[in-house]
Protein backbone atom coordinates (compact mmCIF):
# COMPACT_ATOMS: atom_id res chain seq x y z
CA UNK A 1 0.00 0.00 0.00
CA UNK A 2 1.43 3.37 -1.03
CA UNK A 3 1.83 6.19 1.42
CA UNK A 4 2.87 9.82 1.05
CA UNK A 5 5.64 11.19 3.27
CA UNK A 6 6.74 14.81 3.41
CA UNK A 7 10.26 15.50 4.61
CA UNK A 8 11.75 18.82 5.64
CA UNK A 9 15.27 18.97 4.22
CA UNK A 10 17.99 21.30 5.44
CA UNK A 11 20.97 22.38 3.37
CA UNK A 12 19.44 22.68 -0.09
CA UNK A 13 20.31 26.00 -1.69
CA UNK A 14 19.87 25.64 -5.46
CA UNK A 15 18.38 23.68 -8.33
CA UNK A 16 21.30 21.26 -8.39
CA UNK A 17 20.62 20.42 -4.74
CA UNK A 18 17.00 19.66 -5.66
CA UNK A 19 18.09 17.35 -8.49
CA UNK A 20 20.59 15.59 -6.21
CA UNK A 21 17.96 14.92 -3.53
CA UNK A 22 15.38 13.83 -6.12
CA UNK A 23 17.83 11.32 -7.59
CA UNK A 24 18.71 9.96 -4.15
CA UNK A 25 15.06 9.48 -3.23
CA UNK A 26 14.11 7.94 -6.58
CA UNK A 27 16.82 5.32 -6.05
CA UNK A 28 15.11 4.04 -2.88
CA UNK A 29 13.24 0.79 -3.42
CA UNK A 30 9.47 1.28 -3.37
CA UNK A 31 9.49 4.96 -4.33
CA UNK A 32 6.99 5.72 -7.07
CA UNK A 33 6.94 9.55 -7.11
CA UNK A 34 9.13 12.38 -5.79
CA UNK A 35 8.61 16.15 -5.70
CA UNK A 36 11.42 18.22 -4.16
CA UNK A 37 11.20 21.99 -3.81
CA UNK A 38 13.18 24.83 -2.35
CA UNK A 39 13.62 25.99 0.34
CA UNK A 40 13.59 22.38 1.52
CA UNK A 41 10.69 19.98 1.21
CA UNK A 42 10.34 16.59 -0.38
CA UNK A 43 7.04 14.81 -0.92
CA UNK A 44 7.52 11.14 -1.64
CA UNK A 45 5.01 8.46 -2.60
CA UNK A 46 6.39 5.08 -1.56
CA UNK A 47 5.65 1.64 -0.22
CA UNK A 48 8.68 1.29 2.02
CA UNK A 49 9.88 2.64 5.32
CA UNK A 50 10.35 6.36 6.09
CA UNK A 51 13.75 5.53 7.57
CA UNK A 52 15.02 4.50 4.13
CA UNK A 53 14.02 7.91 2.75
CA UNK A 54 15.81 9.74 5.58
CA UNK A 55 18.91 7.59 5.07
CA UNK A 56 18.95 8.41 1.34
CA UNK A 57 18.72 12.15 2.00
CA UNK A 58 21.48 11.96 4.62
CA UNK A 59 23.68 9.85 2.33
CA UNK A 60 23.24 12.57 -0.33
CA UNK A 61 24.71 15.07 2.14
CA UNK A 62 21.61 16.80 3.50
CA UNK A 63 19.79 16.72 6.82
CA UNK A 64 16.14 16.08 7.57
CA UNK A 65 14.15 17.84 10.24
Amino acid sequence: MSQVTTLAIRGMTCGNCVKHVEAALRAVSGVTAVVVALPGTATVTHTGDRAALVAAVEHAGYATA
